[in-house]
């Protein structure tokens, strides 16, 4: 049997509206502060509290998502002999993929960035958040059913997360081990859930760097279709 269908709950919307220029205001101060992103694989050690933590994931949970699903568990790891084992994993899975799996293509783009299978940032932040996606979701009657846009909500999650991180005045990384099935096993998440992005987040380090790279240009990003 299916679950039943009832009626809509709707409640208003909680919207204040602002004027225009306090808009404006608000969108160039945010820009500003994104534009200085950066990704660093240079991490220091100094502590971070766990309540900072607790907040980015809570403001990345108000993404939407593909029905209200929220095909998503975020799981933040302290514990060092935890994210040394997570390193050995992801340094074999990496060091694989580097010497025998690495496409041409992929490897000609990754040769500015300077990436190789040692992932020091792993053992040496004091946060590893790894974003898993829930590829099914439990039903009512206990049945299994697809979630629906997955990649895409966890996608939003993810990029909320980030810009949190970033607003609070620390830096992550996303690191994508390829596989990255090893994660499931090791944090002993369900089958249904997919490990999508591995984010060690601290304190830069204070020799931190980051690639000598630009952005496209406003005008290679977008396209107006004005009436």
């Amino acid at each position: 049997m299916g679950e039943a269908a009832g009626e809509p709950d709707f409640v208003p919307l909680d919207h204040s509206e602002i004027e225009q220029s306090e808009m404006l205001s608000r969108a160039n101060s945010l820009y500003s502060q994104m534009k200085s992103r950066r990704t660093t694989r240079h991490f220091s050690s100094r502590k971070v509290p766990k309540k900072l933590i607790e907040l980015a994931i809570k403001t990345a949970s108000t993404a939407p998502s593909g029905a209200h699903l929220q095909p998503w568990t975020f799981v933040a790891i302290s514990d060092y002999s935890l994210k040394t084992k997570i390193r050995q994993a992801a340094e074999e899975e990496e060091r694989r993929f580097y010497e025998e799996r690495i496409p041409e293509a992929w490897q000609e783009v990754l040769a500015p960035l300077g990436t190789d299978h040692v992932k020091d940032h792993i053992t040496d932040a004091p946060w590893l958040v790894v974003l898993f996606r829930h590829s099914q979701r439990r039903r009512s009657n206990g049945e299994m059913s697809p979630t629906y846009y997955s990649q895409e909500s966890c996608g939003i999650a993810a990029g909320i997360f980030i810009s949190a991180i970033h607003n609070m005045g620390l830096v992550t990384l996303t690191h994508t081990p390829s596989p990255m099935g090893f994660l499931r096993e090791i944090l002993e998440r369900p089958e249904h859930e997919n490990a999508m992005l591995l984010m060690p987040v601290g304190y830069p380090a204070e020799d931190a760097k980051v690639p000598n790279l630009t952005r496209k240009s406003f005008e290679e990003v977008s396209e107006f279709k004005e009436g």
